[in-house]
């Protein structure tokens, strides 16, 4: 009796460890580590808008863009780059604008950077602002 109650423990161990590794094969994949990075080569105080969260849709975004877009002044010079780190499961959203008053030594000259998964997507360099975008806003 002792033998049957460890065979079918053992079945049922082996069984738990089938289906958990299973419904981890098939989890859903944890989203894209998406980095913005903006430059300037001299000091400025920039204008950032910035996507933050993936939302479920265009009109989700246009009802609520403040739950998934952030704006803020920074300040940023050579080698005092600004940059922020967020997950996003549909990539298609990356999205930083910056810009700034033609009201310094010259303009600002502000770059953007987006890099998915640690690759450079997109750049893109402007004299008083520039966006960065993977889609048509």
């Amino acid at each position: 009796m002792r033998k049957a109650a460890t065979r079918i423990g053992a079945a049922l161990l082996a069984a738990a460890g089938l289906v958990s590794t299973h419904a981890i094969a098939n989890a859903e994949p944890a989203g894209h580590q998406v980095r913005y990075t903006v430059t300037s080569g001299q000091e400025a105080t920039l204008s950032l808008n910035y996507l933050v969260a993936d939302p479920p849709s265009q009109a989700a975004l246009n009802a609520d863009s403040s739950s998934y877009l952030r704006n803020e002044r920074v300040s940023i010079g050579p080698g005092a780059p600004w940059v922020f780190e967020t997950t996003l499961n549909d990539t298609s959203w990356a999205y930083v604008m910056a810009g700034g008053a033609a009201r310094y030594n010259g303009t600002p000259n502000p770059h953007c950077e987006i890099a998915i998964d640690g690759n450079v997507v997109v750049q893109q360099d402007g004299e008083t602002a520039a966006t960065c975008t993977l889609k048509a806003w």
